[in-house]
């Protein structure tokens, strides 16, 4: 039996949770994986690397609750952020309220 495919903007609810020994964060959509952003921590810097949406869930919300939910988990850690991964560059430039945890590379001062 397939599963139904939810139309594309109809609400979901998506849960973002941290896989340390997976050095990523991790989306659930109704409790299935739909996606991922990986990081590699420098001492107090945090590196986002890639950001994965799987396709059946693109439109939905999944990459931006990732980008949030990371950002967030870095500033509570007080970790700065390095982005990597243009996803994640391109999310803070649209949400500057994030522009406070970039840092230039791995252990450089924050800005400001």
């Amino acid at each position: 039996m397939r599963s139904p495919v939810r139309p594309k903007g109809a609400p979901v609810t998506t849960e973002v949770q941290d896989a340390p020994e997976r050095s990523r964060f991790e989306a659930t959509v109704d409790g299935t994986l739909a996606g991922f952003a990986e990081y590699r921590d420098r001492g107090d810097t945090r590196v986002f690397v890639h950001t994965e949406v799987f396709d059946r869930y693109e439109g939905h919300g999944v990459g931006g609750a990732l980008a949030r939910g990371g950002l967030d988990h870095a500033r509570a850690s007080g970790k700065g952020v390095v982005a990597r991964c243009p996803f994640i560059a391109g999310w803070i430039e649209q949400h500057p309220d994030y522009a406070d945890l970039v840092v230039t590379g791995p252990g450089s001062p924050r800005p400001g």
